[in-house]
């Protein structure tokens, strides 16, 4: 596996130009006062509640509360690069959005071949449901999180890939918020010292964008955040994001539908909602047409929807476009829709269900890192470098029962940052997850949530695998 790309240090140990400022105080701060702040920045955190849930067993459904690991250096972006990521993050999503709405009325893309009919027919995130429905200015995806690795060229330069589209319920973006609220708090004279991009206008962009995708002739529209109650491992985030916006957060049994129209219970009666920035799953939000067994959603919310008398965020039926097995499509669909070629590229991807691709990655699973299509949370998965021989041979054996279910990429050696540990300053793999919003313009905050692999050597950033997270300095010009 080829070195990794350090984000701070070039080849020759000499720090990139944008680093250079941050590099030179970094030095100068005794080991004491880092310590000091790291253990205040725990104490905050968790007086806040900044939290997150760790499951045992992902079905079990019992989980304890942690708090999210925040590493005190911050990863740092030029401006050059973050423009060049901005445009392939707008062009990505635009393509996503269009080929939901083609897949649920036209489907020309399945007409033209560029993508298996049946690999949306007979996949478990498409909703047949959704089949013909006409959502707000036709985007599906208002809320995306695009996750983003750095690799390293031959030549020292790094190039950046997309991993992952998060179109469904991604999540997050609190921390990033907070985290910037941390380095402000400890580190006032770096924001003196660097010109950063803001970062905490992202709740008025949310809600701008929520707004702006109201159901037609709603001039004032009553927005909500629908989470599914306080034992969900985003819950923080959920009630964060209300608060920060100003709109009610509700459960389920907060809402109930009458005459296709969507009303929450308040103090002083009934009233109409007409946005609901929902943060549970397509098979939770409706019992008379998903689970029937489902207490967290609406009854009869689903029928409010296809009248047109509600806007879900994200609409019902994203999950077709963030499914691992469509992923290797993405630069097709940009070509297709937009005629454009991919600002940013994709890491190259094997699709089991394929006998060829299938043959390729039995022969080489000690290299790849494979995946379930349907799997987040960096569970289902292997890491083939770092498993053993017993896990490789187990995982084998789950793969050959079940290829469809799988899909295998290049074990990428993610780029590193200087990252404080317990031992010091070392270096520790990262990736990003920017936050697009597509409402009536596309809009983001400049950077986003870098998680950083605590472990040495680990390349698995999920906070539920032992992740951190870090604040991320977009430079302006």
């Amino acid at each position: 596996m080829r070195p990794s790309f350090d984000e701070m240090h070039a080849q020759n140990q000499l720090t990139r130009e944008h680093y250079q400022t941050y590099a030179r105080w970094l030095a100068e701060q005794p080991e004491a006062s880092m310590r000091s702040r790291r253990e205040e920045a725990e104490v905050i955190f968790r007086r806040v509640g900044i939290t997150f849930a760790v499951y045992g067993d992902k079905d079990s459904g019992e989980g304890t509360e942690r708090l999210i690991p925040f590493d005190l250096i911050p990863r740092v972006i030029p401006a050059h690069e973050w423009q060049q990521m901005e445009a392939g993050l707008r062009q990505r999503v635009n393509a996503l959005n269009r080929f939901i709405a083609d897949v649920y009325h036209d489907q020309e893309i399945l007409k033209a071949g560029i993508v298996p009919e049946a690999q949306i027919i007979n996949n478990a995130q498409f909703r047949p449901e959704m089949m013909g429905v006409d959502v707000s200015r036709g985007i599906y995806s208002h809320i995306s999180g695009i996750d983003i690795v750095r690799a390293a060229n031959p030549d020292g330069s790094g190039s950046y890939f997309v991993l992952e589209d998060n179109l469904r319920v991604p999540s997050g973006v609190s921390y990033m918020l907070e985290n910037r609220k941390m380095m402000m708090r400890l580190f006032p004279d770096l924001f003196a010292q660097h010109r950063i991009a803001p970062v905490a206008h992202y709740p008025d962009l949310l809600l701008e964008t929520l707004r702006s995708v109201s159901p037609h002739g709603v001039n004032e529209p009553t927005v909500v955040v629908l989470t599914p109650g306080m034992y969900n491992s985003a819950y923080f985030e959920h009630a964060f994001l209300a608060q920060q916006m100003g709109v009610d957060l509700v459960e389920g049994q907060d809402l109930f539908v009458q005459d296709k129209i969507v009303f929450m219970r308040t103090t002083r009666g009934p009233k109409q909602v007409d946005v609901i920035y929902r943060r549970l799953d397509d098979d939770f939000l409706d019992p008379l047409v998903f689970r029937k067994d489902s207490t967290l959603g609406c009854a009869g919310l689903v029928e409010a929807y296809k009248a047109g008398n509600v806007t879900l965020s994200n609409a019902i039926g994203t999950g077709i476009a963030d499914d691992k097995s469509i992923y290797p499509y993405v630069p097709k669909m940009i070509e297709f829709y937009l005629g454009e070629k991919p600002i940013l590229n994709n890491v190259p991807t094997f699709q089991c269900r394929d006998p060829e691709d299938l043959g390729y990655v039995l022969a080489n699973l000690p290299e790849l890192v494979v995946k379930e299509v349907h799997g987040a949370g960096g569970y289902g998965m292997l890491v083939g470098p770092a498993a053993t021989q017993q896990e490789i041979a187990d995982f084998r054996s789950v793969l050959i029962a079940n290829p469809g279910n799988y899909i295998a990429q290049p074990t990428l050696s993610l780029s590193t940052c200087p990252t404080y540990v317990d031992a010091g300053i070392a270096p520790r793999h990262i990736d990003l997850r920017p936050f697009v919003l597509s409402g009536a313009t596309v809009q983001m905050v400049p950077g986003g949530l870098t998680r950083v692999a605590l472990k040495e050597g680990s390349l698995v950033v999920n906070s539920s695998q032992g992740g951190g997270t870090k604040d991320t300095w977009v430079l302006e010009d």
